[in-house]
């Protein structure tokens, strides 16, 4: 592992990329300031240090948001497909064009790397890309009933008002997966960032309202007191959809919320993904697809593999091959060049990580890279392999959301199959092997919404992302996508 030096202030490409994103509320179409001139701080997490304040609405501020998107709602329900889906298209070709400019706010607020945030960009802009194309395929269906005596007739609706709770992560896609099933459906929403990283999607709705889309449609709240803003909005009766991504947690209190109106909800949850190596398996193949599930985002990801199940035959292959890899790794600011793994996105996060590496070498785990901060400033850890971790160790059960591989073995398909599902996560999951039929049977075994085989990345914009279990319900992208915005009326017709 390499590290580099962490810059001390803005350069001036940064401040003026920073300064030129918005810092209000986006409220009916309009940039205002929260009630009472509250702010809020963003602060870069490779230093700590601020850089740049935004709007901190308050409970008044987030009703007005919710009034905007359903005073626009049945306009909006009645805009013709094919025009709601140009302006997600013109909106897909606006953001790629600027995905450099997009990439320096997200590296700058959250911490990946520039090459890492500019691929987020890219995934990102791609759900506006396929939801143009669905707005347009939205149908339903005309059928004769049994007996003959009625026709049916079947038709799908927008499901009304959305509110999307959105995690810090993934501050760009994880919006546009949201939006713009959304936005195709015919759906107005209000949107809440995180807190640590508002300035992506504040970006993104001014690049939205360039490409055309009408005030109120979507709308921007950014709030440090997200659960007391939150809940009226959930509780209020003219909303009809929630849509989660974040813990575990915190989506059931939502859940528990949003039951008194019996909402639409999508939940996107936490996740303890296994990653498989099976003692058929092409190692490298497993290394090369273990940096990629593990270091996306830092490790700072619900598909992120937190648990490596290696058959013992090729344990020890697989681990030193794996830990060279991640000691090569360049940890430093993600605007530097030639960084690989940038700061964890804040001073709790990095704690946490510490505390989880140090109770599974308590317990007898061996480092075999990493298992340490870095630098004296920012949030920084290093890339970390772990070698015969113990089952009580809490990073086995817990989430990990950090560079941290813990290696574990197995001696069959069945003890693996029975070690991958022994958790209340059911997110994402990984399984490298070349044995098509154990690759099939395990896949089919696997209590997880997504499989990864021979690969190390499940996210796709053409495919329905989502869990099962405590990960959460509801799919995200794909076919399926679009239906979580769609409620289908019945018509009966007597002949």
């Amino acid at each position: 592992m390499t590290t580099t030096s962490s810059a001390t202030s803005l350069s001036g490409r940064e401040a003026e990329v920073i300064g030129a994103v918005p810092t209000g509320l986006f409220i009916a179409g309009q940039w205002r300031p929260a009630e009472g001139g509250a702010t809020l701080v963003v602060d870069d997490p490779s230093t700590g240090r601020p850089i740049a304040r935004v709007a901190d609405a308050s409970v008044a501020d987030g009703r007005a948001a919710l009034d905007a998107a359903v005073a626009a709602q049945a306009s909006w329900a009645a805009t013709p497909p094919r025009d709601r889906g140009e302006i997600l298209r013109r909106s897909f070709e606006a953001l790629t064009a600027r995905a450099d400019e997009l990439a320096m706010i997200m590296t700058l607020e959250m911490g990946k790397p520039l090459d890492q945030a500019k691929g987020e960009v890219t995934y990102g802009a791609e759900f506006f890309r396929w939801f143009s194309e669905e707005a347009v395929r939205i149908s339903g269906r005309y059928s004769v009933a049994p007996n003959g005596a009625t026709r049916l007739l079947t038709m799908k609706q927008p499901v009304g008002p959305c509110l999307f709770i959105t995690p810090w992560n993934f501050p760009l896609a994880m919006g546009t997966r949201k939006i713009g099933p959304a936005v195709a459906a015919g759906c107005t929403m209000v949107v809440k960032p995180a807190a640590q990283t508002p300035l992506s999607m504040l970006k993104l709705a001014e690049i939205m309202t360039e490409a055309g889309l009408p005030a109120g449609v979507l709308n921007v709240i950014t709030t440090s007191h997200s659960g007391a803003v939150m809940e009226p909005l959930i509780r209020d009766p003219r909303l009809r959809k929630l849509s989660f991504t974040g813990s575990t947690s915190i989506g059931k209190r939502l859940v528990e919320q949003s039951a008194e109106q019996l909402l639409r909800i999508s939940m996107e949850l936490g996740g303890n993904a296994p990653f498989i190596v099976f003692e058929d398996a092409d190692v490298d193949a497993a290394v090369s697809g273990a940096m990629l599930a593990k270091m996306r985002n830092m490790g700072e990801a619900c598909t992120a593999a937190n648990r490596f199940l290696v058959h013992e035959s090729v344990a020890a292959e697989f681990g030193a091959k794996f830990a060279e890899r991640m000691a090569a790794q360049t940890v430093g600011r993600g605007t530097e060049a030639g960084v690989d793994v940038g700061p964890l996105v804040d001073g709790p996060s990095q704690a946490k990580v510490g505390e989880l590496v140090d109770d599974a070498v308590a317990a007898g785990a061996r480092v075999l890279t990493g298992g340490t901060t870095v630098g004296e400033q920012g949030y920084f850890f290093a890339p970390t392999v772990l070698a015969d971790v113990p089952a009580s160790a809490r990073l086995l059960s817990e989430e990990i959301f950090g560079p941290v591989a813990p290696i574990t073995t197995f001696t069959s398909d069945d003890q693996a199959i029975a070690l991958a599902n022994d958790s209340e996560y059911g997110l994402a999951s990984y399984l490298f092997t070349r044995d098509l039929n154990r690759a099939l049977r395990v896949a089919e075994g696997l209590e997880f919404g997504m499989v990864g085989l021979n690969t190390g990345l499940v996210s796709n914009p053409a495919a329905p992302f989502g869990g099962v279990k405590q990960s959460g319900f509801g799919r995200e992208g794909g076919f399926e996508g679009i239906e979580e915005f769609l409620e289908t009326k019945y018509v009966g017709i007597q002949m």
